[in-house]
Formats: structure tokens, C-alpha cells, sequence
């Protein structure tokens, strides 16, 4: 009996981890990228050390994906953190766990990885056809991994969208996710502090509340704790973010500190040697017009304008609506076909969410299409 053929769109991770367990499973697979070359995201992404996934107890991961936990959860359960750090071990990837508590590979890269990656894929007899553009269903088992909208010069240029739309699949319109946001900063904070980190904050925004390190930027303001923020202030837009520039000091505690005489020293000098506020913290007060008292260092608010655009987004919300999909992520008006990773309607954090749950989702629709053409 020969083998089932099946098509999987999308060389970036979920695509390329739903390839290996259909091939492993026995199925003759051919992958379609439009793309010159796999994975251009991904390698992008392990410039940064590559977060592969998090540490922290699975119960209190499946919560960062708010209100997409239930659509998310079983894949996640059925392939969590310690499944995919043991395929990393698998392909002789060590792994390692930062000081946040997110997990990377030991040589914080991603091409080592893909590279074992491809060898076993090309070693399992998998096909490749790259500059090739899936556009439309032909009634072969098919795996979409095609992604979102963000960085769409590197593969996800959501060019699948009117194909889906056309043949009477709902796809809600992308938006950024893990976003930079404007700031109409002054000339002179931006070029002296563009670049620069602010390090162990409180942040927040419409009562939700981080705690990390933001990044100040040409165009306004990004990083960790941005991000874990983006979806609220996408969302809800108007409201001030306020920043608690020294979070582990009460207000009591700074303004004993602060009763300190000044005398001589300048007004930046007393505030570093006081209260140990850096630089850019300091100039942080004086941008917006906070008063340099132990309320305003506890509390400085900056007026937020938008997103920036989603081409340079760490990932987009919107995609194929959750209504469209079954448990194990196959397309209701198409038998044996699936949709995983980013072309999915959800979002989540940075801090190794955003691949774990396109490996996740990846590994539950290929472990059902094999089922599914067991049967047939």
C-alpha cells in the first residue's frame, strides 16, 4: 500500500514540525514555500538567542494566552515545554533556562537548530518546493503553517487571506501584536536616549499590571514589558501608561529618602544618589512633567499615540476565527485540511509563547491527519 501524500504549507516552525511528524508517521510529504530559502522568520527571531519556550509551571504558562487558553490549552497539554525540549535534545540542541525563566538553546542561535532540523526532514524523505505559492484547495491533505501578517519581506505576507476568505472562511483582519508604540517624544530625549533600556519598572495600563524592563526608541517604545501590554493598549487606546519608576519602594520609603538635603548637587545627581534613578529615568521626569517627588517617581504617565505598523511586529493578532477550526485545528468545510501556528485567530506575549504554541498546534493537526487518513 503506498503512502498517503500530504502538502504542507509553510517552512517557518510550524510547518516544518508538522512535516516531521506526518513523515515520521509514514505519510509522503512535499512542503510549499514561497520563499527562496525555509524558516526566514525564524532564524530572524534566534538573532535574540532564540526563546524557545518558558520554564515556568505549565498551569501558570497556558494562562498568557488569555482568552485563547481554552482553544490552546489541549495542544499545548499534548505537546508542552518539556516535549519540545526534549525534540531539541533529539536533534543535539541543549537547552538551557535563563534568569527569566525562558528557555533557549545553549549556543542561542537559531541556524544550528534549523540546520539538524532540515537533516532530519531531508533523512525522513520530506520534499521541498520552495518559490512555490499555495492558491487554492485541490483535495490533497494539507497542512497551512503560512503565518500571520508581521514581516512580511520574511515569508508572512498573509497573501493566503482572500484564497481562505474566497472559498467562505472567515478570517479576521490582522492587527500588530508585540508592537513598538508611538511617542511623540521631544527632539532632544530621542537623540540622546533612543536605544537606551529603563530597567525594572511597574508598568501599567487600563488596571493591567507588568512588572520588566521597556525600551526607548526613535519612534516611541518597545521591549519585554511593552509587549506583555500591546494587547490592552492596541485595544483600548487613550488611556496614559503609567510607569512606577522604582517598584520596590513605597512611597513612605522614597520620600524619606528624598528628605535628604539637596544643597549643592544638582537635581539629577540628588535623584541618582538618592533614590538610584539612572539618566534616562531622570529625563523621563523631566519629558513629561512629572515633579521628582516620590509620588511622581512612583507614577509617571506617557501619553501613548498607536501601534506602530504590523510589518515590523514581533507577530499579529487576527487570522482564520476560532469558529472555522475543530479541536485538532482542521478546517470544518475542508476534510484533511488543517490551519496551525499564526494563521490561527490568537496571541500572546514574547517569552517563548509564541513558538510553543506553533509547535503545539503544528503537532495536534499532524497527529490527527495521520489518524484521519488511517481511517479513510
Amino acid at each position: 500500500m503506498s503512502a498517503a501524500r500530504v502538502t504542507v504549507v509553510g517552512t517557518g516552525p510550524a510547518g516544518l514540525m508538522a512535516a516531521e511528524i506526518l513523515a515520521q508517521g509514514g505519510a509522503e510529504v512535499t512542503i510549499l514555500d514561497h520563499m527562496p530559502a525555509p524558516a526566514r522568520k525564524f532564524l530572524l527571531a534566534g538573532r535574540g538567542g532564540l526563546n524557545l519556550t518558558h520554564s515556568e509551571p505549565l498551569e501558570t504558562l497556558l494562562t498568557r494566552y488569555g482568552e485563547a487558553k481554552e482553544f490552546l490549552e489541549p495542544a499545548i497539554r499534548a505537546f508542552p515545554p518539556e516535549a519540545l525540549i526534549a525534540w531539541c535534545n533529539e536533534l543535539g540542541i541543549e537547552t538551557f533556562v535563563g534568569s527569566s525563566g525562558r528557555l533557549f538553546p545553549k549556543q542561542m542561535k537559531a541556524s544550528p537548530l534549523l540546520r539538524a532540523w532540515l537533516r532530519r526532514l531531508q533523512g525522513l524523505g520530506v520534499t521541498f518546493k520552495t518559490r512555490t505559492r499555495w492558491v487554492s484547495f485541490d483535495g490533497t491533505p494539507t497542512i497551512l503553517a503560512m503565518g500571520g501578517a508581521s514581516w512580511p519581506h520574511l515569508g508572512s505576507d498573509a497573501a493566503w487571506v482572500p484564497v481562505l476568505r474566497a472559498a467562505g472562511i472567515r478570517v479576521n483582519g490582522f492587527k500588530p501584536a508585540n508592537s513598538r508604540f508611538l511617542v511623540n517624544w521631544t527632539p532632544l530625549f530621542r537623540d540622546r536616549f533612543a536605544g537606551t533600556p529603563v530597567k525594572n519598572v511597574g508598568l501599567s495600563y487600563a488596571n493591567n499590571k507588568v512588572r520588566g524592563e521597556l525600551m526607548i526608541s526613535q519612534e516611541g517604545i518597545e521591549g519585554g514589558a511593552i509587549y506583555a501590554l500591546s494587547k490592552f493598549m492596541r485595544e483600548s487606546p487613550g488611556e496614559p501608561l503609567q510607569i512606577d519608576l522604582r517598584p520596590d519602594m513605597t512611597i513612605a520609603a522614597l520620600a524619606e529618602k528624598l528628605a535628604r538635603p539637596r544643597g549643592k548637587e544638582s537635581l539629577s545627581t540628588y535623584l541618582r544618589k538618592t533614590v538610584g534613578l539612572p539618566p534616562v529615568a531622570i529625563s523621563l521626569l523631566h519629558e513629561t512633567n512629572t515633579p521628582a517627588t516620590a509620588e511622581g517617581i512612583k507614577d509617571v504617565a506617557i501619553t501613548i499615540l498607536r501601534p506602530a505598523g504590523i510589518a515590523r511586529a514581533i507577530s499579529s493578532a487576527g487570522g482564520i476565527a476560532r469558529t472555522e477550526v475543530d479541536d485538532n485545528f482542521q478546517l470544518l468545510k475542508f476534510k484533511h485540511c488543517y490551519a496551525v501556528g499564526e494563521m490561527l485567530d490568537w496571541e500572546a506575549p514574547t517569552g517563548g509563547y509564541l513558538l510553543q504554541a506553533c509547535f503545539s498546534t503544528a503537532a495536534a493537526a499532524a497527529r490527527n491527519c495521520l489518524e484521519n487518513l488511517k481511517e479513510t
